[in-house]
């Protein structure tokens, strides 16, 4: 677990704050020694070659070795954790508003801050496409989801070599990275163990992937990739799920890199599948969930609540206005049969339940990665 005061945030915090306005390079330790490290500007990625300066004579003994100082962030670097929840809805979680339990998020809000104004490309493919590149999603070849993409330019799925995302940038100023679960930036044409590979995580600047490639995978049995090799953990194991078993790895790799050298700062994009469809937590959450019974007073009236909690809250104004119930669209609450309750019940207990649980497992994720406090965290 990390030893020192690391930025925890659900929105990483920008590369320039981390590294500073481009300036001089700076080596740590004497120049040329195994140990020396250097934090460059961060004008030029990859870093440049750097150049012999020892002496090659003609016999090892009168020449003098000069190994190239290691690429490191400067002093102080914070660890970075870069979270995303798929297909969430801004009035879901208890953090902005929703009845749905999530503690775990809310402590990250109740230190920090809650942006209202993140804007997303209502697909996933496309935003996630801009989440990590700092582009419009357009300019990274991302105008559709990788299984609609044509050969048009911004509509390809590729993103060229001319757009690093931010684990490439991260790891070439030194940062060790992840990502963890859904990756849906892969071209389809390269989404099978033929690769290629130049598409997926490890080949978008991030050193180790597990996850699934593609828009949704079964929780139960999913298509897991340990970085690009297929694994089945879940044979021969009743009750394994990835929402639980991605955070075990994840915390496995923060707790391995802090145990190895607990200097090494490491950025980890943790995206797990929840909570788009397939909806699937565990028994145990659903019971948990059903047990509380947020959900029996109908959509008008939780419409209502969510709506007085999101003025409470301030992340609306205090003089919005509701829209009018969409009538020729969704009847009622009391306008439905005792039988059309308890289904719409039952379908919004298991999505709730798939929110809670995933929470519940990032927040783990989260205390193995701020093992002492948080600096400037953000949820958004």
């Amino acid at each position: 677990m990390d030893k020192r005061a690391g930025a925890l945030g659900l929105l990483c915090l920008a590369v320039a704050a981390t590294f500073g306005v481009a300036g001089a390079q700076t080596i740590h330790g004497e120049p040329g020694a195994p140990n020396s490290t250097i934090t460059i500007d961060g004008r030029v990625l990859p870093p440049r070659d750097q150049p012999f300066k020892g002496e090659i004579e003609l016999n090892a003994a009168q020449s003098k070795p000069f190994w190239p100082s290691r690429v490191a962030p400067p002093p102080g670097a914070p660890n970075v954790l870069l979270v995303l929840i798929d297909d969430e809805g801004y009035g879901a979680p208890s953090t902005f508003g929703g009845v749905i339990p999530t503690p775990e998020l809310d402590k990250i809000a109740a230190a920090g801050l809650r942006y209202t104004n993140f804007h997303t490309t209502s697909l996933c493919s496309p935003t996630r496409a801009a989440l990590i590149t700092g582009r419009n999603h357009h300019s990274v070849g991302f105008g559709v989801i990788s299984e609609q993409s044509t050969g048009f330019p911004g509509y390809n799925s590729i993103i060229g070599r001319d757009s690093a995302t931010i684990g490439r940038v991260l790891r070439d100023n030194g940062y060790r990275t992840a990502w963890y679960g859904k990756d849906h930036n892969v071209p389809t044409f390269a989404a099978s163990q033929a690769g290629p590979f130049d598409q997926w995580p490890t080949g978008m600047g991030f050193q180790h992937f597990y996850g699934f490639v593609g828009g949704d995978a079964s929780q139960w049995q999913p298509n897991l990739f340990n970085d690009t090799t297929a694994i089945y953990p879940y044979i021969g194991h009743p009750g394994w799920n990835l929402i639980t078993a991605m955070a075990d790895d994840a915390i496995h790799w923060v707790d391995q890199l802090n145990d190895i050298d607990p200097s090494m700062p490491f950025f980890l994009y943790y995206a797990p599948g929840a909570t788009h469809a397939p909806h699937h937590p565990t028994k145990e959450w659903v019971d948990k969930i059903s047990a509380m019974r947020l959900f029996d007073q109908g959509w008008n009236k939780l419409r209502d609540t969510i709506f007085a909690n999101q003025k409470r809250l301030g992340v609306i104004p205090q003089d919005t206005k509701l829209t009018a119930w969409p009538h020729d669209l969704l009847k009622n609450w009391d306008e439905l049969t005792d039988e059309d309750r308890k289904l719409f019940i039952r379908q919004a207990d298991v999505y709730a339940a798939y929110l809670a649980y995933t929470d519940h497992e990032v927040g783990r994720v989260i205390q193995a990665v701020s093992y002492t406090h948080l600096t400037l965290p953000t949820i958004a």
